[in-house]
């Protein structure tokens, strides 16, 4: 059934802005719009990272752990490493970094061979100019989102995707292969039940006080912030 598909992505939204932007309507960038759920500069920021790195290390999407992606922010840039390089919360080798930068980085298991990609602050074009991202697509959420100082007019955030699609990775990325410590696999602990809430937690996410376990939010609440550990 999959390949009776062909030309259904085009009425999409989101494809039919990848076609006006330049970008083919069938393959890889139709199947993550999809996925995201539109079109946006961030999406295609992810989109050209995570093809770049892919390619220098010579792998292809991930069945297993035997990639791992960092990422150092939570924009729409993070749904296209998902989708493309494999990497996922719930597989354990995705892994977020919580600094605010368009950067990503891949690396091989097997190897550890791993290649950064950090969007260069003239990715959007000259200052000021119409491909100037303003907030430098940081946090692009939504369709009608923007950047951090400004929401960008439609022409804009169209003439931004089209730059980010056709410029060279050079004139958008620096990129460096290196190697990383690589964060341990997954690993599947038993479930303790906290005896406030009665609900089952991690053992590694469990407070133990007086004897007695609990799941973070419950020492989280007033009682036990003020030492009532009780049931």
């Amino acid at each position: 059934m999959r390949g009776k598909r062909g030309g259904g992505h085009a009425g999409r939204p989101g494809v039919r802005k990848a076609v006006r932007c330049g970008a083919r309507s069938s393959g890889d960038l139709a199947e993550t719009v999809r996925f995201h759920g539109h079109m946006c500069p961030g999406l295609v920021i992810g989109y050209r990272a995570t093809k770049e790195a892919l390619a220098r290390l010579g792998a292809r999407r991930a069945e297993d752990e035997e990639i791992v992606a960092i990422v150092e922010n939570d924009s729409c840039s993070v749904d296209a490493v998902q989708w493309l390089s494999g990497c996922t919360f719930g597989k354990g080798n995705f892994f977020f970094r919580d600094y605010g930068k368009q950067v990503f980085t891949f690396a091989l298991r097997g190897s550890g061979r791993a290649v950064r990609v950090a969007l260069k602050p003239s990715a959007f074009g000259p200052p000021g100019g119409p491909s100037d991202g303003g907030g430098r697509g940081n946090r692009d959420r939504g369709p009608g989102g923007g950047g951090q100082g400004r929401a960008f007019r439609p022409e804009e955030r169209e003439a931004i995707t089209r730059r980010l699609l056709k410029a060279p990775a050079e004139e958008l990325f620096d990129i460096r292969e290196t190697r990383i410590s690589l964060p341990p696999k997954a690993v599947i602990h038993e479930s303790v039940v906290c005896e406030r809430c009665g609900e089952a937690a991690m053992a590694t996410r469990i407070v133990r006080k007086r004897g007695r376990a609990y799941c973070i939010p419950c020492t989280l609440k007033r009682g036990a912030r003020q030492g009532r550990w009780g049931g």
